[in-house]
């Protein structure tokens, strides 16, 4: 390492991404700024911001007049130097956003997932990617990378998903690197929901938070340290599989497929816990909406999913503590009707009272991380090509 370190190449390419990482996260700065915050020299931090500017990494984007001296020149990232993309790939919807190196989204496609093996899906997928790097005037090829959030977990020794079983085939992650020819990486989705939620929502700022994500599957996201915690095997926060208390057993098919708590508490429960009650609905949204309505049968059924996920809340307070617990999916966000429930359970169960929030980024909020995720691959593909 010390070798490494004396190496003129190397040095340049590390004080260049000290001050990309600075301009990536504050904005444009003039080169006496960046010098003074940085601790390196003037003619140091001239020479890296020229060599950034020749391989259009870095761009003039402004001057500073009005005070003594010379004119003072402002340089910025130059977003638009390279474009990365981001995948959400659910059971009944794919979200695909192309984007700039600040994560603004130049092109985005969502379609409905009417995938039924894993060979349609990959080649569902690969035209919404392509379709949204045209809208955003970009050739596909030239995207840097892409991150895919799906359910389960990605093994990337058989190079296969896990515990997935809402996607077909088995062979699905060597189908989308086939089909998409990019640098790709493949992450929970829920993982990159809390990823999102660090960036852009309610997990903004907050060292260590955890989200629950309850919709057509149950999953949680978790934040320690201001890093994403993904467990030895990457099985962290599959907490579908935890045991479910405030029900009788599921199915044993559904509680081995799905996990217990996922069988009575994601959107299907919910549906087979209306249709109990003596109400013919057939989603999960119909049910909150004759809930909100005022319909007394179907505000019981929310109650107890309330309870369901507010057992389910404080186990998690409990193993980590967090600053704040977002709730997000179709189920989980509609905090307002599920809110009552839920603190009820909570007090019931003892001293623990987690902050709970709903999320604010909607259908997004996997989009928004793999997004950042993706940024971030493509700083490291980037720096890769410049050391020695």
């Amino acid at each position: 390492m010390r070798g490494d370190l004396g190496n003129p190449r190397m040095l340049r390419v590390l004080n260049e991404r000290r001050l990309l990482d600075h301009l990536q996260e504050h904005g444009p700065a003039s080169r006496t700024d960046l010098a003074k915050i940085t601790g390196l020299s003037k003619p140091t931090v001239s020479a890296a911001l020229a060599g950034l500017e020749v391989d259009g990494l870095v761009h003039l984007v402004g001057e500073v007049s009005g005070r003594p001296g010379p004119v003072t020149s402002l340089y910025d990232v130059n977003a638009a130097a390279t474009h990365v993309a981001g995948v959400d790939i659910g059971r009944d919807w794919i979200r695909v956003a192309v984007a700039d190196l600040r994560g603004k989204f130049a092109g985005r496609r969502d379609g409905r997932n009417t995938a039924l093996t894993s060979a349609e899906l990959a080649l569902l997928v690969g035209q919404l990617c392509r379709a949204a790097a045209s809208e955003a005037v970009v050739d596909w090829p030239d995207v840097a990378c892409a991150v895919v959030g799906t359910p389960g977990v990605y093994d990337p020794e058989l190079g296969r998903l896990e515990f997935a079983p809402n996607l077909p085939g088995s062979d699905l992650a060597e189908r989308l690197r086939a089909e998409m020819e990019v640098d790709l990486v493949i992450e929970n989705d829920i993982n990159l929901a809390a990823v999102g939620e660090h960036t852009h929502g309610a997990g903004r700022g907050k060292s260590n938070f955890a989200l629950v994500s309850v919709g057509t599957g149950v999953g949680m996201g978790i934040v320690i340290n201001g890093e994403l915690y993904v467990g030895a095997r990457g099985a962290a926060g599959e907490v579908s599989y935890l045991p479910a208390t405030e029900d009788p057993a599921p199915p044993a098919g559904d509680a081995l497929a799905h996990g217990a708590t996922e069988a009575v508490a994601a959107a299907p429960g919910v549906v087979r816990a209306a249709r109990a009650a003596g109400l013919s609905l057939r989603t999960a949204k119909k049910v909150f909406a004759a809930a909100a309505s005022g319909d007394r049968v179907a505000r019981s059924v929310v109650e107890a999913e309330g309870r369901r996920i507010g057992g389910l809340l404080v186990a998690v307070a409990a193993v980590l503590d967090p600053e704040v617990i977002v709730l997000s999916g179709g189920v989980g966000r509609n905090l307002d009707l599920l809110g009552e429930s839920i603190e009820a359970r909570i007090a019931e169960l003892g001293p623990l009272r987690p902050s709970v929030v709903a999320s604010t980024l909607g259908d997004s909020g996997v989009l928004l991380g793999a997004v950042a995720r993706a940024r971030t691959r493509a700083w490291e593909l980037i720096f890769d090509a410049r050391l020695p």
